[in-house]
């Protein structure tokens, strides 16, 4: 039994929990690493048996203890729910056999309910926070992005006439001309202004909206074309590739040309990082009304600090002169103008893996 003083002197301990509990949660933007260890020692010294009792928080990537849960324990526990859904526990171990579940109080019960509902909210008002800063990054993006394609359809415009005339001068020197250094300068001229063109290409693609021509075909053989056309690039870098997947039935509407170009676009740059002897793999598949492809390489891989760049315009991390860093801000347009998506990950042991999901029924 229980004598009323001690009660009382339970009651203020719970009152005290309460009020330091609410006091944690109640920063608008709470540091987690350091409000939960707090909670988890208000807690403690709430119990009956402080000095014996053991909170447990597991929640997200966190495991928490104070102080070690015993090898053999009782244990009052309340999940954590963040959004209607469950997302980790908090338990008040005491250490069994020494204690039984007689021990413990329905006011402690009543007790860790409320933490739990206070970490809940705790991870809730995180989640929003981080929801919020994604979205105002995505506005300020898309912003960015609409000013920025009404600037490179001006260029790419103006540029198309004196890149083509520089071509057809030089090209011109190079076939007049019987001096042989001069030849060998007209060659690097006329080098320079393809790339520039190309360049120029993918900066109308990128800043234009291109016109998509739908149709329901299968897309394995799209692949296979583009593997072909692109043989001589891979026996001349000398890396093989495998593909699997291609005698799938794996039809939906999709315009071939563009996702040529994101085939041509994701290869090319898969055989540039891969080193000779190695394969690039091509997978196809379909799951829960999704067309699968995925294409790995065995090349360095890409930095974590890139992974959130690679789909920017104009980044780019080869030498100067050799990457335009439009190929996959171009993909990734191709991509969602398709309503699908396109993801990176790491090979094993080393590499990259490009996945793209496209959906196989029309909305």
């Amino acid at each position: 039994m229980i004598s009323t003083e001690e009660k009382l002197k339970e009651r203020i301990k719970e009152l005290t929990c309460l009020y330091e509990i609410s006091t944690l949660a109640g920063n608008p933007e709470p540091d987690l690493q350091k409000v939960l260890p707090e909670i988890c020692v208000s807690l403690k010294k709430a119990w009956r048996f402080s000095e014996n009792a053991t909170v447990e928080l597991i929640v997200e990537d966190m495991d928490l203890n104070s102080p070690e849960v015993p090898t053999n324990s009782i244990y009052q526990h309340c999940d954590i729910t963040v959004f209607g859904k469950a997302v980790g526990s908090l338990r008040v171990h005491y250490p069994s056999p020494e204690f039984d579940n007689g021990n413990f109080m329905e006011e402690e019960a009543r007790l860790l309910e409320k933490a739990a509902y206070e970490i809940g909210i705790l991870i809730e008002k995180k989640r929003n926070k981080e929801k919020e800063e994604l979205l105002q990054r995505s506005i300020e993006r898309n912003d960015r992005l609409t000013i920025l394609g009404e600037i490179t359809a001006g260029i790419a415009h103006e540029l198309n006439t004196p890149l083509g005339n520089i071509l057809g001068f030089a090209e011109l020197i190079a076939e007049k001309t019987k001096v042989e250094q001069v030849k060998e300068d007209s060659k690097k001229i006329i080098d320079a202004a393809i790339f520039s063109r190309e360049v120029v290409k993918k900066l109308m693609f990128f800043a234009c909206e291109m016109p998509q021509q739908m149709e329901k075909k299968s897309f394995p053989p799209i692949i296979s074309e583009a593997l072909k056309l692109l043989g001589p690039s891979f026996r001349k870098a000398e890396i093989e590739y495998k593909l699997t997947g291609a005698d799938e039935d794996i039809q939906f509407q999709f315009d071939s040309i563009q996702l040529t170009q994101v085939l041509f676009n994701i290869l090319i740059n898969a055989i540039y990082v891969s080193p000779a002897h190695s394969t690039i793999e091509i997978k196809i598949y379909k799951s829960n009304e999704q067309a699968y492809m995925e294409i790995s390489d065995e090349g360095p891989g890409i930095p974590d600090e890139n992974k959130t760049k690679i789909f920017e315009p104009f980044f780019s991390t080869k030498p100067l002169g050799e990457g335009s860093g439009l190929g996959l801000s171009v993909v990734h347009g191709i991509i969602k103008g398709h309503r699908g998506e396109i993801k990176c990950f790491d090979n094993k042991p080393t590499g990259t893996i490009f996945q793209i999901m496209l959906p196989l029924k029309t909305y």
